[in-house]
Order: C-alpha cells, then sequence, then structure tokens
C-alpha cells in the first residue's frame, strides 16, 4: 500500500479540518471578548489561543498517536463501560441534542432573522431549519465525498467571505481600542482562557479528528507513524487559519466598541460591523459566510454521529442514522438559540474536563504503562469537581460544597477547580500501580 500522502491532499484535510472547528459559534465568541476585552485584547486572545485552538488541534493530533480508531476505544482505557457511555454522552452532546441544532439556529438567527418580519420568526425558523439540514442530510449522505466537499468547495468559499470583512476591518478600523470591562479588567488572560472553552472544540475534536484518521485510512495508509505526522501537518495548517481569524475577529470586535457601543452577544456585534463598512450588503455577506459555516459543521457532525451509531447499532443503516438526526435537530433547532445553550451548557460544563484529562493521559500514557488506575483515578478526581460545576452551572449549585471547594481549590472560581484534583488522582494512581505490580494491565494497549 502506498504510506506517501501528497502535500496537496494535507493541505485539504487541513482546510477540512479548519472548516469544521470554525462554525458560527467560533466566530461569534472571539469578536465579543475583543469588545469586552479591548485594550486587553491580546493578553485575552492568548488564554484563547491555548482552549480555543491548542487543545483541541492537540486533541486531532492525540487520536493519531493513539492509533484508536473511534473515541470509544480510547475512552475505554478507563474502563470499557465508560468509554461507551462517555461517547454516547459526547456524540449526543456535540451531535443532535446540541450543537447540530445550534448550527441551525445561529444560521437563522443572524443569517435569516434580521432580513424578515418579527412577525415572520416562528414560521421562518421551521421553514430555515427544514430546508437547512435537508441540505446538510444530502451532503452527509455522500459521506465518501465529505473531504471533497468541506475541503475543496464549502471551505474556500467561507475563507473568501470572512477574508473580505477581516481585510477592511484590519486596514480601516472603526476605532481605537476602549477600557476593558467585566472579567477582562482583571485576569484578561483567564477570562480569554474560559472564553476559549465556550466553544467546546475539544469535545468536537474527539469527532472531527476520526474523520481525519478515516480520510487518511481511505487512501490507503496504515502506518501509525504516517498517520500522526500527516494528521499533525493538517492540524497546523487548521491552527494557523484558526490563529489569524480569531485574533482579526478579536480586534475587529475591540476597535468596534467607539461605535456600536457594548452589545449584548458576538452575533450582534458582526452583524453591526458587516453594515458599518458595507451597508445592506454587509447583512447579506453576513447572512451567507453564517450559512456556509454553520453547514460545514453540521454535515461533519451529522457524518460523524451517524458513522458511531451505526457501528454500535449496525442493524440501522448510516443513511438512516443521518435522516433520522437531521430530523431530530430539525426539531430541537425550533425551540430557539436561547433555550439550547441554557440546557447544553451545564452537560458540556461537567464533561469538557473530562475530555481534556483523557487528551493530557492520552500522550503520556507509555510513561505509566497505560495503567488504568491511573486513568480511573484521574477521570473520578476530575469528575466530582466538574459535576458541581455542572450542578452550579444549571442553577442547582449546592452553596456547602460550593463554599469548600473555592476555600481549598485554586482556580475554582475561574472553572479551574478540577485540574488539582486531577493531578492528585493521577499522582496516586501511578502510586499505586508502582506499589501494586499485579495491577498491570492484562493486555497492554500498543501505541504507535
Amino acid at each position: 500500500m502506498n504510506q506517501k500522502i501528497p502535500t496537496s491532499y494535507i493541505f485539504v484535510l487541513g482546510l477540512m479540518l479548519f472548516a469544521l472547528f470554525f462554525g458560527a459559534g467560533n466566530l461569534i465568541f472571539p469578536i465579543m471578548m475583543g469588545q469586552e476585552a479591548g485594550e486587553n485584547i491580546w493578553i485575552a486572545m492568548a488564554g484563547f489561543v491555548i482552549t480555543g485552538i491548542g487543545l483541541p488541534i492537540l486533541t486531532v493530533i492525540a487520536l493519531g498517536y493513539s492509533g484508536k480508531s473511534d473515541i470509544q476505544s480510547l475512552a475505554a482505557r478507563v474502563h470499557p463501560m465508560f468509554g461507551l457511555i462517555f461517547s454516547i454522552i459526547l456524540y449526543l452532546a456535540i451531535g443532535p441534542l446540541f450543537a447540530i441544532p445550534r448550527a441551525g439556529t445561529v444560521s437563522f438567527e443572524i443569517g435569516i432573522r434580521p432580513l424578515i418580519p418579527e412577525s415572520m420568526d416562528t414560521m421562518g425558523l421551521l421553514i430555515f431549519s427544514i430546508i437547512f439540514f435537508a441540505i446538510a442530510t444530502l451532503l452527509s449522505l455522500n459521506s465518501s465525498k465529505i473531504v471533497d466537499i468541506l475541503g475543496k468547495y464549502l471551505t474556500p468559499i467561507k475563507i473568501s467571505f470572512l477574508s473580505l470583512l477581516v481585510i477592511v476591518a484590519i486596514i480601516k478600523p472603526l476605532g481605537a481600542l476602549q477600557k476593558p470591562i467585566g472579567k477582562y479588567t482583571e485576569g484578561s488572560f483567564f477570562g480569554g482562557f474560559s472564553e476559549g472553552y465556550l466553544t467546546m472544540d475539544v469535545l468536537a475534536a474527539f469527532v472531527f479528528g476520526i474523520i481525519i484518521i478515516n480520510s487518511l485510512r481511505s487512501k490507503g495508509v496504515e502506518s501509525g507513524r504516517v498517520i500522526m505526522v500527516s494528521t499533525m501537518k493538517a492540524g497546523l495548517i487548521a491552527a494557523v487559519l484558526l490563529v489569524f481569524f480569531y485574533s482579526a475577529l478579536a480586534f475587529m470586535g475591540a476597535s468596534s466598541v467607539s461605535e456600536l457601543g457594548i452589545l449584548d452577544n458576538g452575533g450582534s456585534v458582526l452583524a453591526g460591523v458587516a453594515n458599518l463598512y458595507f451597508g445592506s450588503f454587509g447583512g447579506v455577506i453576513l447572512g451567507a459566510l453564517i450559512t456556509i459555516a454553520c453547514m460545514t459543521t453540521s454535515v461533519g457532525l451529522l457524518s460523524s454521529c451517524a458513522s458511531y451509531f451505526n457501528k454500535i447499532l449496525p442493524k440501522i443503516s448510516y443513511r438512516s442514522f443521518v435522516i433520522i438526526f437531521a430530523i431530530f435537530s430539525t426539531a430541537v433547532a425550533n425551540f430557539g438559540l436561547s433555550h439550547l445553550i441554557s440546557i447544553s451548557t451545564p452537560v458540556l460544563t461537567a464533561i469538557y474536563p473530562l475530555a481534556i484529562v483523557l487528551l493530557i493521559l492520552t500522550f503520556f500514557h507509555n510513561a505509566f504503562s497505560g495503567k488504568k488506575i491511573v486513568y480511573q483515578l484521574g477521570m473520578f478526581f476530575t469528575f466530582i469537581v466538574s459535576f458541581f460545576d455542572g450542578l452550579n452551572t444549571a442553577g442547582f449549585g449546592i452553596k456547602p460544597v460550593d463554599q469548600l471547594f473555592t476555600s481549598i481549590l485554586p482556580l475554582y472560581d475561574v472553572g479551574l477547580g478540577w485540574v488539582l484534583p486531577a493531578f492528585i488522582g493521577v499522582m496516586l494512581g501511578i502510586i499505586i500501580g508502582l506499589f501494586n505490580p499485579k495491577r498491570k494491565e492484562k493486555e497492554e494497549e500498543q501505541l504507535i
């Protein structure tokens, strides 16, 4: 089998990975961060790059490094049942329950809603979501063409639309940077760090990474080293594009305050900036940009979710799952964006730290001989804190527990209280593994 991957194909994979990550939510968060961070934008951006770009790209590379073909087999290093449950929750969270419907709703809210009468909102969302997910379904059913569709066609269109807005904003800023507000007044770095969480791209990366790996294997690549190196190259291409566009959007938001004031959300900022630069034509540009951004993300998630559930439930075909998830996403999308976000945030807050710890342990798998006790205690200690973080986000926080964690856990107030428990759990697992040689795994997992 040919183990050489053409540079042109690596470039296409990199563009596809960028397109998958750079959905509508990723347009909104950095530009809103720019508005609030003002003069501290670049400090905030440094934090955002770590969680919004670095960790997701590392997750994709980790999948290539691990040699695993899916998230379930990777998470099974903790326990087979954990692998199954964690994978199902992850796929549902970034799939038909939250992320896929949100893509359609965000696209409507920013790209279509400003162009129609307010009285048409409900009916407009219904009609738009049906058309949107019908197109996403048709693209997803051609699973063998996913790389070509995303990498060769949709991504260049999206980059072209976005570049037009970005270049104008850089050449002719709307105004001077203003004083920071809110969490960016002090601790701008951690403000940007926590803002990067909102993209939830680490969770998505476990899914998108599989698309990259399967695309390479479809070219006849079996060598783990070639897969890992190719994944790293594609990841680097995506990372460079993400850094550039995130930074440009953040600067755009920071320079817009003197003209727009501080707005409620990034979508309003984008619409305002587009209108200032291009007038009524700006709404058309923005609508096209948002719709294409959401479409690329939806196609990638629909394809990935259908492939996974077809694998665990082979009696139901891939095509059937695509249609089922698309119909379900259409229905959920019509509950509205605000309702979707309020429901999804607590769930994602609880499982996001688990994904990060799993990512880190994957890279150090050989260092502790892949012992399950290390994975188990690290994940368990992490979940103790992330579970209560999720409850707090949902408005069901337990005050005594919250006070205890605030007093004993560093960075708990900025959403990173799980870091120290995770470290303690991993260290305990390593120590137990050293003093209990009988715990050595019966089946050594082979890393490439």
